[in-house]
């Protein structure tokens, strides 16, 4: 494949050199981080969290990871496992600190493309050891929205898809999307795999978000597979 026709190809080399202008920005380890890492940008709030293992990434005092019973690493691991077998080309939207790239090369995927739209949490990225593996000769990072960049790709070309977006919201329903949905269907090979995280938003008022995603990846030609509230997201194969 090619990253010709993309607007933005960040390297985490790039990010990190970004990353140590930032004077808001704090780590103390070479292991670890110790201190905050913080940012403000795109009217967003943006932090690593110390969790005791791996940080976590937090925007707007939300946790882009499971903390509860679950570690950052595990929790990703655990998605990148019900998808990605070895040999896999993965597509994998929502980089974030990267966790699900790097579960996805631990499981020896030869391929791994993953796209963030925020040069914020690219800085963090860069800033987080846990992140440097992202640097591997087997990742592709690229920064762009994930419905821009998918549109881009050729089709049929991957094996495993992993979409781990933000809580659903106004902001983030593109990513919740029909659209989106139909382009991720095109660029997985026939017997791919998804997984897609929805959480569980809302659940006491009555919505059924993992209902509702599993019905709009019918409409686009998704056999699904159910949702597993052990990963909190909807899998998914293309027959």
């Amino acid at each position: 494949m090619s990253g010709e026709g993309f607007r933005f190809v960040f390297s985490l080399g790039m990010a990190l050199r970004l990353a140590r202008r930032g004077r808001d920005l704090v780590v103390v380890g070479s292991r670890g981080v110790a201190g905050r890492a913080e940012l403000w940008g795109g009217g967003h709030y943006y932090k690593l969290v110390v969790t005791g293992e791996a940080p976590t990434l937090e925007i707007d005092g939300i946790h882009m990871h499971r903390v509860e019973g679950v570690t950052p690493l595990r929790d990703a691991a655990l998605k990148a496992g019900s998808v990605v077998r070895r040999g896999s080309r993965v597509l994998d939207l929502c980089t974030g600190l990267g966790y699900t790239a790097i579960a996805s090369l631990r499981r020896g995927a030869r391929l791994v493309v993953t796209v963030e739209a925020s040069s914020e949490v690219l800085q963090l990225a860069a800033l987080n050891p846990y992140s440097w593996p992202l640097e591997s000769e087997r990742v592709i990072v690229l920064r762009a929205r994930a419905e821009e960049a998918v549109s881009l790709l050729p089709p049929g070309f991957f094996d495993a898809v992993i979409h781990d977006p933000p809580r659903f919201t106004g902001e983030t329903s593109s990513l919740y999307s029909m659209e989106l949905y139909r382009e991720i269907y095109r660029v997985l090979r026939r017997g791919g795999r998804l997984y897609h995280y929805t959480g569980e938003p809302g659940k006491r008022r009555g919505l059924n978000l993992p209902g509702r995603t599993a019905r709009l990846l019918r409409e686009a030609g998704f056999r699904v597979l159910g949702y597993r509230r052990s990963l909190l997201g909807v899998l998914a194969v293309k027959e």
